[in-house]
């Protein structure tokens, strides 16, 4: 088991040490992240749980009971469980289902848990099940099962671990075992957050970079981030270059709605694939159906990419719809791409030897 995985210290954001940033947008990602709930913005009821859990752990002074955070990427679930960890005064531990290829690798870090430590585990759904049969006793009881030996000689032995809180995240909450979900004490899942709440966000992160940004400017990147707080700071670094460059340095409105221009982010939020999702429905299948691998073949994309990424977006704007027969270019995305909408569309499909 590699040490960075396993190694109690932690960087001063909070969350992980610096072997395991692979970028140095992760660096810069890190320090915009808020380490009390206090400064968490958004996810009100959420907020309010953990603040009720928290206080509760610490008066009884034990760990918070396990937690399993579920939704969309870029919402918070790695900055939660890295608030977990500091309102709790603990370390904090991370790693991800698919490093987790054997027994032997979660039980390296379960035995170097210290007492109340937070183990944090992203894409827990994709956890194998020989691994995730480990967690049982360990999620339960605190105990660790080891087997010694092989064939006729082997034997069962049970270690002691100390009490610690494990926070799971995950994008694909049906993808979790029944057993392995009901053993978390508390299970929430994160909303997309509202334009007021990501202007805030985008404020509050243009306050860390040390970046003038202006109300209608942080507003600006705030309605085109997708209700997403990773993708709100993405923008805000892209438009800090922009205005760094071809500006003074100072963010407004002219500038955000320019330079979100020219890093090809449109008026509703869409980017290039988004409109190569919208294009190829409209104009290469005359508005639909599609089937979903078809479909990512079209834009040179994953099937699980289009999916997990980019279709919830467009769903909820009203510009795509899922049907038994695959997927449908709603009124609104002909609108927006400016193409005329066929008089038929959808239940009308060109002929074999049309």
């Amino acid at each position: 088991m590699r040490e960075e995985f396993t190694d109690p210290g932690i960087g001063d954001a909070g969350l992980t040490s610096p072997a395991l940033t692979s970028s140095i947008e992760e660096v810069d990602e890190l320090g915009l992240r808020p380490r009390r709930l206090a400064d968490f913005v958004g996810q009100r009821e959420l907020k309010e749980h953990l603040t009720i859990m928290l206080e509760a752990a610490s008066m009884r002074n034990q760990p918070v009971d396990h937690v399993l955070l579920a939704g969309p990427p870029g919402l918070g679930k790695t900055t939660l469980a890295g608030i977990v960890a500091a309102e709790m005064g603990v370390h904090m531990h991370i790693t991800s289902g698919p490093t987790l290829e054997r027994a032997g690798d979660l039980a390296a870090i379960l035995t170097k848990l210290g007492e109340g430590d937070v183990l944090f585990i992203d894409e827990i759904h994709r956890l194998s099940r020989t691994v995730e049969e480990i967690l049982y006793p360990a999620m339960e009881d605190f105990q660790l099962d080891i087997v010694v030996g092989k064939g006729p000689a082997a034997s069962s032995i049970r270690l002691p671990l100390p009490p610690f809180t494990l926070v799971g995240a995950t994008t694909r909450t049906g993808m979790i075992t029944g057993p392995l979900r009901d053993r978390f004490g508390f299970v929430a899942r994160l909303d997309f957050y509202e334009d007021d709440e990501l202007e805030a966000i985008v404020r509050r992160a243009a306050g860390i970079l040390d970046v003038t940004i202006a109300p209608e400017g942080a507003w600006e990147i705030a309605r085109r981030s997708r209700g997403t707080p990773r993708i709100a700071n993405r923008l805000l670094r892209r438009v800090r270059d922009y205005a760094q460059v071809r500006g003074d340095g100072t963010i407004n409105e002219d500038t955000a709605r320019t330079g979100l221009a020219v890093f090809g982010v449109d008026d509703r939020g869409l980017d290039k694939v988004d409109r190569a999702i919208l294009t190829a429905i409209c104009q290469q299948f005359r508005g639909g159906p599609v089937g979903l691998s078809t479909l990512a073949i079209s834009v040179g994309e994953q099937t699980e990419t289009v999916e997990d990424m980019y279709e919830p977006f467009l769903i909820q704007q009203g510009l795509l719809a899922r049907t038994p027969r695959g997927r449908v270019a709603m009124p609104s995305a002909w609108e927006h791409l400016g193409l005329a909408m066929p008089s038929i569309t959808g239940d009308k499909q060109p002929g074999l030897f049309s």
